[in-house]
């Protein structure tokens, strides 16, 4: 940045020094220190006899009077000039005029043209780098690709955690790359696209750069986005621009991120469904696989919604090999955070397997915030190494949101919050298949006044009926508690994300998933959005049905609130015992909610330290076990679409409840 400020500067000074002195030629050529005098006047003082001699070039007379001053005028062409110099006895000298060439004359006419054709080249260039290159006002059809050698690109696949099955599907690629010859020997193409689906933050651009350092060939990237333009024809010119580039590299990859941006199916209105877009996306259609070929070209793309794009794009030769790009499992979660963690100075307490379990639907990205997080709390309290309980409050911060140690709660407030904590807590502790509950805080986070906190004790791919019914009861839990205590008309709107999320999942029940018993294993509604609410369609479904549907996920809610109910009438003890403990400590973790819920003193919060010493290896052998099982059951289990996440990280204006 200092250099090209001082780079335009020092430009600048030496236009306005060429400028000044020009100007400065012009305007003083001709001129010493002579007045300017009149030819009249002139003709009057020779006659006088003031006049003591004169130089005469071409149509310009230089005298001197006999007092030595100085003078220069013109002469008109006066025939008789020469005899009234003579007859006055002035001195005269003559000299030819000077000759300037003709390229010097076209130079001193076009000066000022030149002088403004230069100025604007110049803003052109510092504003758009060039009339023709990259970004410069005629550079329309020019290809945005940035391209990166293997000078530039340090990561390779062993940088790549956490997704084995994507690394095996991109193997052959690398290997194509590394020896083309193997494969051309044999007969056999590898395939000229590759299409990269997951949620976002799961390593799709990560992999892409890993498989070009892994085979050291030049990797193009770009945007879907930096082909659209407002102008019809311009992103298919930079597509055609773009391969031609890659052709001069190859072998190479090129990278599009976004591809739904301009690869979206044609003539469904979505989009925008304009000519720039389905000229484009045609182009990009024909250079992966049209008349003429593209050895050496691998053509890599991502996206989080494969099912918005064109089947054209899909076929055999273009993107015919799809790469799966999920949310890791609990032991892949373990080697991405082994992987950041190796720039970060670690304490020896810290156990990636514990951090691991308690992080489930966690992407690549989150882990790596998750990382940086703990070591921003260690770098606050001035610690040397970053140690398990900086982990900890890392993840607090994320899960939960940030503590809010800055508002002020009134007594009153912070029991009710505190009352309908514990009754979410209580009810999660209680009714079967449901997470165990982590931590109870009425510590404002975020956008939330209190939170309750589960913990799955390993990577669920399904939900059962019961364990589904379990939720809806701890949901109604927090509401429940503060009916019980202070009445039903000083019920407050806490509990107002609760009541939505508990009829989504009830509705998803009846209508998606087939688990009422009346209506059966049928589908009634459709998602637009894959959203549990807001754009549901069930246009076939009548009337009656939609009463029926109604019918169910009402007896659903009551049924389970009634549970809810009960169990908090019959453990007003530990409602109140659990109250207590959130009051006096605020934030309550698993060993004192166990305590209180067995009927013994709640008991001091444990340091991390200190459980982690005294549970070491009962923790440790409880995550072996886990990863086994998890791994074991992954080829039976069929994952749901439930929430999107195993992990709800929603935080509404009433209570988050972390699942």
């Amino acid at each position: 940045m200092k250099n090209d400020m001082l780079k335009n500067v020092l430009i600048w000074t030496v236009v306005a020094m060429v400028l000044m002195s020009v100007f400065n030629h012009f305007s003083t050529q001709g001129q010493g220190s002579s007045s300017r005098l009149d030819y009249s006047d002139f003709i009057e003082q020779v006659n006088q006899g003031q006049v003591s001699k004169v130089s005469i070039e071409g149509a310009t007379i230089r005298g001197v009077y006999v007092n030595g001053d100085a003078f220069t005028t013109y002469n008109p062409g006066d025939a008789g000039l020469m005899g009234d110099l003579l007859d006055n006895h002035v001195k005269v000298t003559a000299k030819p005029p000077e000759k300037q060439s003709v390229l010097m004359q076209i130079f001193i006419s076009w000066f000022p043209m030149l002088l403004l054709i230069g100025v604007w080249i110049f803003f052109m260039k510092s504003v758009g780098g060039g009339m023709g290159g990259k970004g410069g006002p005629m550079s329309f059809g020019k290809s945005k690709a940035r391209m990166l050698t293997d000078e530039h690109i340090k990561v390779t696949l062993e940088d790549v955690a956490g997704a084995d099955e994507a690394k095996e599907e991109v193997g052959e690629i690398v290997d194509f790359l590394k020896d083309p010859g193997k494969y051309q020997n044999l007969g056999g193409n590898v395939p000229r696209g590759v299409l990269m689906v997951g949620p976002p933050g799961t390593g799709k651009t990560l992999l892409a750069k890993a498989i070009a350092g892994e085979a050291g060939v030049p990797f193009f990237t770009i945007s879907g986005s930096d082909f659209v333009e407002m102008f019809v024809g311009v992103g298919a010119s930079r597509v055609r621009d773009m391969f031609e580039q890659a052709k001069a590299h190859s072998p190479c990859i090129i990278f599009i991120d976004e591809i739904d941006a301009v690869g979206r199916s044609r003539g469904t209105g979505m989009g925008g469904g304009n000519d720039e877009r389905e000229q484009t996306l045609n182009q990009l259609l024909v250079e992966m696989d049209g008349f003429e070929g593209n050895e050496g070209i691998i053509v890599i793309a991502a996206t989080n919604r494969a099912d918005v794009l064109d089947s054209a794009l899909l076929r055999p030769g273009r993107f015919d090999r799809q790469v799966s790009v999920g949310l890791p499992d609990i032991r892949g979660r373990e080697q991405i955070l082994k992987v950041h963690m190796r720039k970060v100075p670690l304490s020896d307490d810290v156990k990636p397997a514990l951090i691991a379990r308690g992080t489930p639907g966690f992407s690549g990205a989150d882990l790596a915030n998750l990382v940086n997080e703990a070591a921003l709390f260690a770098a606050r309290n001035n610690d040397k190494l970053v140690t398990q309980k900086h982990f900890e409050k890392a993840k607090d911060k994320i899960l939960m949101g940030v503590e809010r140690k800055s508002m002020v709660m009134n007594e009153k407030e912070r029991k009710m919050t505190a009352y309908h904590e514990a009754g979410h807590a209580i009810v999660g502790w209680l009714v079967p298949e449901h997470d165990p509950v982590y931590k109870v805080s009425i510590m404002p986070r975020g956008r939330a006044l209190g939170v309750t906190m589960y913990l799955p004790e390993e990577d669920s791919y399904s939900y059962s009926k019961r364990k589904l019914e379990s939720q809806l009861s701890s949901l109604y839990g927090g509401r429940i508690a503060e009916e019980l205590i202070y009445g039903p008309d000083a019920v407050t709107t806490g509990a107002s994300n609760d009541i939505e999320r508990a009829t989504s999942i009830a509705r998803n029940m009846v209508t998606k998933w087939g688990l009422s018993d009346n209506l059966g294993p049928l589908m009634y509604e459709e998602d637009d959005n894959g959203s549990f609410m807001g754009s549901s369609r069930n246009a076939n479904v009548s009337g009656e049905i939609s009463k029926e549907i109604d019918h169910e996920i009402r007896n659903l809610i009551d049924r389970n609130y009634k549970r809810a109910q009960d169990i908090l009438t019959e453990h007003s003890a530990e409602l109140e015992a659990m109250t207590e403990a959130l009051m006096q400590y605020e934030t309550i973790d698993a060993e004192q909610i166990k305590n209180i819920m067995e009927g013994r003193p709640a008991g001091e919060p444990q340091d991390w330290q200190d459980s982690d010493d005294k549970d070491s290896d009962s923790s440790e052998g409880k995550v072996a076990d886990d990863v086994e099982s998890s791994a074991e059951a992954k080829d039976e289990m069929v994952k749901d679409d439930l929430s999107g996440d195993s992990t709800d990280k929603e935080v509404e204006s009433g209570e988050p409840k972390l699942h």
